[in-house]
């Protein structure tokens, strides 16, 4: 099989990486082994939540040259992040995803645990905040419901009065709800938002919430709400005459999961090929350019492409995996940046910045991969696969995996 691009891995970086190839015309394939790393977002995506030694950042571009030499930010350059993160809404927005926010400066957004974190952009169904220390009520209900165990009612509860908000936890049982409860292993967030897909459990629902609300300004509710669409949330703020606050869940998150289904649809949409559940094993390489990549599912069969985007990850999803005494790349065993000394990988305390974070594949600065020292022509890596960065320590995990997608396609299909 034959394309224009072969992209292997089907996340975020991968997803953005199709799409735009898709847009400019290109026949393109995703080969993805599992599901995205989506299912477990918050509904936000950072860019630069903090520099390397530790400093907050609140506008993000105005820091990008206090960053290693070797981040994939210093790569990209401000010029181009401008251009880029610009760029990103709009073509969430032609995928039916609408966020709010922007690159100049981080605003808040709630945490399951109802902290306040800083980010770039959210989903606009979402509360985001400006001061994480105010909220826009002085009184709110947090309601959630009988035998669900992802939403952490006293957290939010102790969070919110830390910042002059009286709360009442309530809960709300409907047929429905207590359907899916008789099967404690089925009572997770994903399986109650498909219950709100129909119009008359948001109907219900509504109801319920009207005649335990009186009292409050706000409703405070787990994010349970559009495993395909926001539309079941839009129908329960229109039932009800006060601002209802969503706040996600412990993974799966309803949330994520909607917005890697609206991507992987858009992207059939424009004509992508997505190979969901197939493993790329191996590829053939001929004079510094990959010629072929062969997967579990079609065996000896080989996917051919004038280029390649190599986007599986980094330990979570064994886009690199670690030895005793090495970290390698399973596919084309491309060069890794990593400590030699192992005790050097992490620290004891679990909460201080971790070495390995910054464990990934070498590139050049147009993201080609490195193999033996020498460039790939036609290998391209992009997001948390990347060395030079600690996506957890400075929040820019999202950023990365967006902006590089959006790097390579740019300059790919000059």
């Amino acid at each position: 099989m034959k394309f224009d691009t072969i992209i292997i891995g089907g996340g975020l970086a991968g997803l953005i990486a199709g799409i735009r190839a898709q847009e400019k015309g290109h026949r393109c394939a995703i080969v993805s082994t599992g599901q995205s790393a989506l299912h477990f977002s918050s509904g936000s995506f950072d860019l630069l939540g903090n520099l390397p030694d530790g400093t907050v950042v609140t506008h993000p571009l105005e820091v990008i040259d206090r960053l290693d030499t070797n981040h994939p930010y210093r790569f990209i350059g401000k010029e181009k992040m401008k251009e880029y993160t610009d760029a990103f809404p709009r073509l969430m927005e032609r995928a039916g995803i609408s966020l709010i926010g922007n690159a100049d400066k981080n605003h808040f957004h709630l945490t399951p645990m109802g902290t306040s974190k800083q980010t770039w952009l959210t989903l606009d169904d979402f509360l985001i905040q400006e001061d994480p220390n105010k909220l826009p009520w002085k009184s709110a209900v947090i309601i959630n419901f009988p035998g669900f165990l992802d939403f952490y009612t006293k957290f939010v509860t102790d969070e919110f009065e830390r910042r002059g908000v009286t709360c009442k936890i309530t809960s709300v049982a409907l047929p429905a709800i207590e359907k899916i409860r008789q099967n404690p292993t089925e009572m997770r967030s994903a399986t109650i938002a498909k219950s709100f897909d129909n119009p008359q459990n948001i109907e219900a629902l509504a109801k319920a919430i009207t005649s335990i609300s009186q009292d409050s300004e706000a409703i405070v509710l787990p994010a349970v709400f559009g495993i395909q669409s926001n539309e079941p949330l839009k129908q329960l703020k229109a039932k009800i005459n006060k601002p209802i606050c969503t706040i996600a869940t412990m993974p799966p998150s309803v949330p994520g999961i909607r917005m890697q289904r609206m991507l992987y649809q858009y992207f059939i949409k424009l004509g992508g090929t997505f190979m969901l559940g197939d493993t790329v094993e191996h590829a053939d390489i001929e004079n510094n350019k990959v010629t072929a990549v062969y997967t579990t599912n079609h065996a000896d069969i080989p996917l051919c492409a004038n280029n390649y985007i190599l986007a599986t990850g980094s330990f979570f999803s064994r886009g690199i995996i670690a030895r005793m005494d090495s970290v390698y790349e399973p596919i084309f065993d491309l060069d890794i940046a990593y400590n030699a000394d192992r005790s050097q990988w992490y620290n004891r305390n679990v909460f201080a910045q971790q070495e390995y974070m910054k464990f990934g594949v070498v590139t050049t600065p147009s993201f080609q991969a490195i193999r033996k020292g020498i460039q790939l022509s036609n290998l391209y890596a992009i997001g948390s696969i990347l060395s030079g960065h600690n996506a957890l320590h400075e929040g820019c995990g999202g950023g990365v995996s967006i902006l590089s997608a959006m790097h390579v396609t740019e300059n790919l299909f000059k």
